[in-house]
């Protein structure tokens, strides 16, 4: 308890540490390329660590800068041409604030482009975007072998095969070649985490479930496009899921935290399972609205997750010390267990002021759970440059970004974020939401689609609203005045499901 009075952050009870709704591992700074480069490394590239990346990449481009000195070999493209490839056509733009750095940045076509580029961080330990979305897989998935199949249909999809473009299948035997001792590319099997049983996902919402969905769909995709354009649909699905998981742990902690509260000041605990799925683990279908600001709505959930962590071990440490073990914080039977204890011990914990203790902690760590910075800091800077469109240092290259999530309203540098979808983003959530779709539907699927990551569309002014407009712009829906908001949608890619269900 001491140790967790002191440094709230780095101590966590056992139980906590272990449970499916801790944050893990902890996010910081991304973006789109990195969490995809970072996918790559877990399912292909076992035990790569994410802080050698630069340091490969630095080399990488130093001996393509070697190579101009050296004889031009018959038969290969010449040094100058394959620098315009590394530096031009593969270059993902940078951002103000990196423009006067060097370093490899380059767009993850293809799996051993991971080798070199797409590290959240060029200095000290970097977080692993490739393990929150392997915990994504282990919790969307409905079973442990449901998602070892996911994850090796994950691996066979990153792979550059025959089915691929000519462009891909050359990118990757070039880096192959020129990346003589570098990291194989083997599948890596999955690292199966902490996960809920089969009998709470059966009755949950929330958007690991949909996020799994949604990557098979994608993979179904893949033979309808280029790999480049492939990419970045998988880049869409990707960046929507994983921010919007993290803020649904946000959402739990919160959650149980203020139940534990009520019980603490007289109010009975749930006496069901269903009443915990109900109350605390059932996803929000209305985090964020379409055009509205979203970094203040994040900035709420982030905060009530940091009081919400401080509160929830203070609790368990303080029945530790009374001689009540928890060992299990993972399934809704575990939350309704622990709630009973608390009821039980209500007493002897209000005599142990963890109220009291909560308060000291939280009131020393303002500014941390303010978001100011931190974990909470840190909470930010992944929602927002994850699902914000890519701000770059050059002006022409402003549109690279197609699979936004988030984008500035106006030009002014405390312009809001607001949600609002690219044109990637929209043609992934439609191709998704009409997977097993055979012909034209009504636009209420793609609005219960998105509540399930907990975005919020108003169907009464699609018609007219920049949603609409988008969907008409990319010839995604049909005008129709007996549908829903006076359109139907229609599905942008072939699928197998979507085949299945017309035969």
């Amino acid at each position: 308890m001491q140790q967790l009075r002191d440094s709230p952050w780095k101590s966590s009870h056992a139980a906590y540490d272990s449970s499916a709704f801790n944050i893990r591992p902890a996010p910081e700074f991304s973006t789109a390329e990195v969490v995809v480069a970072s996918l790559y490394r877990a399912v292909g590239f076992g035990g790569y660590p994410e802080t050698e990346v630069p340091k490969a990449g630095r080399e990488f481009d130093r001996l393509g800068q070697a190579a101009k000195t050296k004889k031009f070999e018959p038969g290969r493209i010449r040094p100058d041409t394959w620098r315009t490839v590394l530096h031009g056509v593969l270059e993902s733009p940078k951002q103000p604030n990196q423009s006067s750095k060097r370093f490899l940045q380059l767009c993850p076509v293809v799996p051993d482009v991971a080798l070199y580029s797409g590290s959240a961080r060029l200095a000290g330990n970097s977080w692993n975007p490739g393990q929150l979305i392997q915990r994504m897989i282990c919790l969307g998935s409905e079973s442990d072998a449901a998602a070892k199949a996911t994850w090796g249909k994950l691996f066979d999809a990153l792979s550059v095969t025959a089915g691929d473009d000519v462009w891909a299948r050359w990118l990757q035997e070039e880096f192959q070649r020129r990346g003589k001792n570098a990291r194989k590319w083997v599948a890596n099997p999955i690292d199966l985490a902490a996960s809920l049983p089969e009998t709470d996902k059966d009755f949950l919402r929330y958007p690991a479930r949909q996020f799994v969905r949604d990557l098979e769909a994608t993979m179904d995709a893949k033979g309808s496009m280029t790999r480049r354009q492939w990419v970045s649909l998988l880049e869409a699905v990707i960046r929507l899921g994983s921010v919007m998981h993290v803020v649904w742990l946000c959402n739990v902690n919160e959650k149980l935290w203020r139940t534990v509260r009520d019980i603490l000041g007289g109010q009975p605990a749930p006496a069901s399972e269903e009443e915990v799925r109900r109350k605390i683990l059932n996803g929000d279908a209305r985090c964020l609205a379409y055009g509205n600001p979203a970094v203040p709505i994040v900035k709420e959930y982030a905060s009530g997750y940091l009081t919400a962590r401080v509160g929830l071990n203070v609790v368990l440490w303080a029945l530790e010390e009374l001689g009540t073990s928890t060992r299990r914080l993972s399934s809704s039977a575990d939350l309704l267990a622990l709630l009973a204890t608390i009821e039980l011990n209500r007493g002897p914990l209000l005599e142990a002021k963890v109220l009291a203790i909560h308060t000291e902690v939280t009131d020393r760590e303002a500014r941390a759970i303010a978001c100011k910075k931190g974990i909470g800091s840190n909470l930010i800077e992944f929602a927002r440059h994850t699902l914000g469109q890519r701000q770059t240092s050059d002006e022409s290259l402003r549109g690279y970004d197609q699979s936004y999530f988030l984008r500035k309203r106006g030009e002014a540098r405390n312009a809001p974020w607001v949600v609002s979808l690219g044109p990637v983003a929209l043609l992934a959530m439609v191709h998704c939401c009409l997977r097993e779709a055979a012909g034209p539907r009504s636009v209420q699927r793609l609005s219960d689609h998105l509540e399930w990551y907990g975005i919020q569309v108003d169907l009464d002014n699609m018609s007219g609203s920049d949603l609409g407009r988008k969907l008409r712009m990319l010839g995604l829906v049909l005008d129709s005045p007996d549908a829903e908001s006076g359109m139907l949608m229609i599905p942008p890619f072939s699928s197998a499901a979507r085949l299945g269900a017309s035969l």
